[in-house]
């Protein structure tokens, strides 16, 4: 009976239901879309392209591993064992390779070795940022297979074979000559051969050069060791057991052994790392989505069933009982979260492919990971939307179905003056739990760890506004009242609506609390850590010119050219990776010593710079690392270098401009010596000397520049823009969800004003006082909300920039905040106006006597 009585008044109240259906089916988009980035993360396919003719390759273990030994107190052992992934490619032994020749069933081993090759000047239709340009041996072509189809393999080591796609492109033929950049200095090949991969189309995520055997080795620069071994088998001969021999031939090494799909991420490490992020970033968006969507969704219903405040103490009175009015509600919100839960998870799928699109155009994931378009991400939004819809039907009508009936009929006609106690009660304890997390935040020192507390401590204390809504919206309206009564009749009218009405007018500030609050912590969380981070590196650096370059880096030879020119007292070589230090992740970086304190400054507070620059055994580290791993001046610093490589350094120095330039500092060669690319990301130039000669001096190393400081600041301050934008759309769906909340809240509050507003035309006032209180209301309201939300971002942010940075001052752009505060104000002021004016079309006299 109460399902059929619950479809009933679905049917006839549609617009009063409409407000918690948009709501619902948003979030269940919104669930959905971050469940696809979840399970892309967990289960995406990583296919292989250029091992696709090797069914088995054999790899370096590109994992750090800590095994940790638990005694418990009755004699037992807990053994727990963890693994975090490295940075840049780990080798291999290349006498690896011996073990596997003689097995059972082995036709040939193919050792490969990969590194950069990026040819210069390059026509610009020809250069795909894109796409990377890797260099390999001309004897591991089979491994996928490429075969000629002009000219011949490279015999000497100046000839190379590109794939047909460059050649089309860059319009080149066998003879013509190019210009690579390697990990050396850039060297000019002649064309011998073009190649392309036979049985599949052209490889689509990279594009591959060929040189010959010895030019190989010495371009990888890794004497004696290989990328990666493929083992082609006999026809006939089982892969599953032919990785069973493998695998136990390797026996005692760390190698692994990977087959199928598996191969993948041994070709595409950064697809493989894009996994981790999209599985922590899809986590942390559906995380704070579902928060988000709680409140909303929970808001929606309150104001909806406060509107039926009425209709439902009459049911008490005509004896319905407490369980009876809660089954009603229950079946309304499942009926509701059935069909926006079904509409939202399939607008869901279009949302999240369009989502991946836009991370894989800006970087964040590579487009070699395939993105997973399963249907548990939709079936789990359905159920959290029923689950939530039910919910926040029960929570929002506990009080109305716990009243005796006489109660209920005297609360539907006059609003309860105080909020029940157990909801102050909860709310000043969220109130406490979000001063809690704001005060956590401003001891967190890592940005990794600072992001998701920032988000919860804005939701958290929003909900807390929820809560508190009513006693904060009457306090206010008190203190604006004097204001508005100087402003005219309707003015104070209004002020009397919001002080009379703040249950109702608090589920329209909630929204637009967490809005502007929400906004304006993703707008400003990057500038708070970017501007401070610039501002150190402002300060330390004390050269007079930088070198950078459009390529894939400065060659060392460029800066050699640029220490030979006179004028140049110190030319100091930088290069970036990340490395571990036990499984924490830490951001180095690895500088020349000669004249390095000539160059920069890290602001050293102990030990000495110079002593660092004088001992290729030794380490700078900052004041937060310093910290965090209990170490000093003369304490021995264990990490494993960007390709897993271990290594014991003595710490010779402390310094405390960590955000701008990292935790570790460590000698060039030894970072440099294990990473991918050991191009140098930038060199900084001191000395008694001109552009112009600087110019002239890296003349012949193409896409190398002098730059002033001033302009590699506005550089990096540019990269950091790109970083903000990853970041505002991955919260943009939750700030999108969030404004649409709004929009919704205003229309369905005014929407149910129809008798109110007649009454006030009955009254004699006209349609233009009438919308000018609801004017009034909306902008009292925005004040309110403005205020609120100010103040939860200051805090959060404030609490941010003093862990991060140690200071309090958070990076606040006021024409970024004032736009913020414009649009909510735009948002509100429309999603008033129209219902308020659709209101006022119906002749008053007609809704007086239809109700």
């Amino acid at each position: 009976m109460m399902l059929r009585y619950a479809l009933r008044t679905i049917r006839h109240r549609k617009a009063g239901f409409l407000g918690a259906f948009l709501a619902l089916m948003c979030a269940a988009a919104l669930v959905t879309a971050c469940g696809t980035l979840l399970e892309t993360g967990l289960r995406g396919r990583i296919a292989t392209e250029r091992y696709a003719a090797a069914p088995l390759i054999v790899s370096a273990d590109q994992n750090v591993h800590r095994t940790t030994v638990k005694h418990k107190g009755n004699g037992k052992t807990k053994v727990k064992h963890k693994a975090k992934p490295v940075a840049e490619r780990a080798w291999l032994p290349a006498a690896t390779a011996d073990r596997l020749r003689d097995l059972p069933g082995v036709r040939t081993v193919v050792p490969e070795v990969t590194f950069l090759a990026q040819p210069l000047g390059l026509p610009a239709h020809a250069a795909d940022d894109d796409v990377p340009f890797h260099g390999h041996a001309w004897s591991s072509a089979a491994l996928t297979p490429f075969t000629l189809t002009a000219g011949r393999a490279p015999a000497s080591a100046d000839d190379v074979v590109i794939d047909r796609t460059l050649a089309v492109r860059a319009g080149l033929a066998t003879g013509d000559r190019v210009t690579v950049q390697s990990t050396r200095a850039p060297r000019t090949y002649r064309i011998s051969g073009i190649a392309t991969p036979q049985g599949q189309g052209e490889l689509r995520q990279q594009r591959s050069l060929f040189f010959s055997a010895g030019e190989a080795q010495r371009l990888a620069d890794r004497a004696g060791r290989v990328s990666a071994i493929g083992v082609l088998p006999e026809p006939g001969t089982d892969t599953g057991t032919l990785k069973e021999r493998v695998t136990a031939a390797l026996k005692g090494t760390t190698a692994q052994v990977a087959t199928g799909d598996g191969r993948g991420p041994v070709e595409f490490l950064d697809a493989a790392g894009a996994r981790v992020k999209l599985v922590s970033m899809g986590g942390a968006m559906g995380g704070t989505s579902l928060l988000v969507a709680v409140l909303v969704v929970v808001g929606t219903f309150a104001l909806s069933i406060q509107q039926r405040h009425r209709e439902l103490a009459l049911l008490r009175t005509i004896a319905a009982t407490s369980r009876q009015v809660r089954r009603l509600l229950g079946r309304e919100a499942l009926v509701v979260g059935a069909f926006a839960g079904v509409l939202g998870a399939l607008a869901g799928l279009p949302l999240a492919a369009w989502l991946y699109g836009r991370f894989t155009d800006m970087g964040v994931t590579p487009p070699t990971l395939e993105r997973t378009a399963g249907i548990f991400p939709a079936c789990v939004a359905v159920a959290v939307t029923l689950l939530g819809a039910w919910a926040a039907a029960r929570i929002s009508g506990r009080r109305i179905a716990g009243l005796r009936p006489a109660e209920a009929m005297a609360e539907s006609a006059v609003e309860r003056r105080r909020p029940a106690r157990v909801r102050v009660l909860v709310g000043l304890l969220l109130l406490a739990g979000g001063g809690t997390l704001v005060g956590v935040l401003s001891v967190l020192r890592t940005e990794a760890a600072s992001t998701p507390v920032t988000f919860l401590a804005v939701v958290v204390l929003a909900t807390a506004v929820s809560l508190l809504g009513p006693l904060l919206v009457r306090a206010a309206a008190f203190l604006m009242a004097g204001v508005l009564r100087r402003t005219g009749p309707m003015s104070t009218l209004a002020a009397a609506n919001v002080r009379g009405n703040s249950t109702r007018m608090a589920s329209v500030v909630t929204p637009l609390t967490l809005l502007i609050g929400m906004t304006c912590t993703v707008l400003f969380l990057q500038p708070t850590i970017g501007d401070a981070a610039r501002a150190q590196a402002r300060e330390g650096t004390r050269a007079t010119w930088v070198l950078g370059a459009q390529g894939p880096g400065v060659p060392s030879s460029a800066t050699e050219a640029v220490r030979a020119t006179p004028g140049v007292t110190a030319a100091t070589e930088v290069v970036r990776t990340t490395v571990r230090v036990g499984l924490e992740k830490y951001a180095a970086q690895g500088v020349t010593g000669p004249g390095l304190t000539r160059t920069w400054d890290p602001g050293v507070t102990s030990g000495s710079l110079a002593a660092f620059a004088a001992n290729e055994q030794t380490a700078a580290i900052s004041e937060l690392a310093a910290d965090r791993l209990g170490l000093h001046v003369g304490s021995v610093l264990a990490l494993h270098l960007g390709d897993g490589t271990p290594t014991t350094l003595t710490v010779a120095a402390v310094y405390h401009r960590g955000l701008g330039f990292g935790d570790l500092t460590l000698p060039h060669d030894l970072v440099a010596g294990h990473m991918d690319n050991p191009l140098a990301s930038t060199v900084l130039v001191a000395g008694d000397v001109s552009g112009g000669e600087l110019s002239a001096a890296v003349k012949k190393f193409p896409g190398v520049e002098a730059v002033t400081p001033a302009v590699a600041d506005r550089l990096q301050a540019d990269r950091g823009q790109e970083n903000a934008e990853v970041n505002l759309l991955a919260m943009g769906l939750v700030l999108a969800f969030t404004a649409i909340a709004v929009v919704n809240t205003l229309a369905v509050s005014v929407s149910e004003r129809f008798r109110e507003f007649a009454l006030l035309r009955l009254a004699g006032a006209t349609r233009r006082q009438v919308l000018r209180m609801l004017r009034t209301e909306t902008l009292s309201v925005l004040v309110i909300s403005g205020a609120l939300g100010t103040g939860i971002a200051l805090a959060v942010l404030t609490a941010f920039s003093i862990g991060m940075t140690g200071s309090a001052a958070p990076g606040v752009l006021p024409l970024v905040y004032g736009t913020v505060v414009g649009v909510a104000a735009l948002l509100a002021l429309v999603a008033t106006a129209l219902p308020g004016r659709f209101a006022l079309r119906t002749r008053p006299v007609e809704v007086a006597a239809g109700r």
